[in-house]
């Protein structure tokens, strides 16, 4: 179970700290909540600790994992033969897993593709929100800033 102090993971929202454990009266009926400072937009959520488990955060990856994750992101082969429609299917259920591995080759894939021709709309968005995603957790795993985080991405 998850402790105050510890760095998390929430899948779509990005890595965060729990800052507290407080008890709330929500709809009048009185919980415990997790209290997460997310580093996207300084936004604070509130999720009770009842539902912790089925909400698939999970703590941040560690450094060795990391490292691994931004050689594959550098080195890894990207499946070009996917239509857009398969290819944003299959991203989108990637960035649900909350996996690191996965969101990172949803942003590499993108990237790439990105440097060949314009990615439609709805891709420059999952771009952009993925990169945030990613490059939340390399920061708080490595206590680098955002902009040192996106300098590792994209040197």
């Amino acid at each position: 179970m998850f402790e105050v102090g510890d760095s998390i993971f929430y899948p779509l929202q990005g890595a965060g700290v729990i800052e507290s454990i407080e008890e709330k009266e929500v709809q009048g009926e009185i919980q415990q909540y997790f209290i997460i400072r997310l580093l996207i937009k300084k936004m604070e959520v509130m999720i009770p600790i009842s539902k912790m488990n089925n909400s698939r955060i999970r703590m941040v990856v560690d450094p060795h994992t990391l490292d691994t994750v931004l050689y594959n992101f550098h080195n890894g082969e990207s499946d070009r033969s996917l239509s857009y429609k398969q290819r944003f299917k299959l991203n989108t259920e990637k960035l649900k897993t909350g996996n690191i591995e996965e969101g990172s080759e949803v942003v590499r894939d993108l990237i790439r593709i990105e440097k060949e021709k314009s990615l439609n709309s709805s891709e420059k968005q999952m771009l952009g929100n993925a990169s945030k995603i990613l490059i939340s957790e390399l920061s708080l795993v490595k206590g680098i800033t955002e902009i040192q985080a996106k300098e590792l991405l994209y040197r």
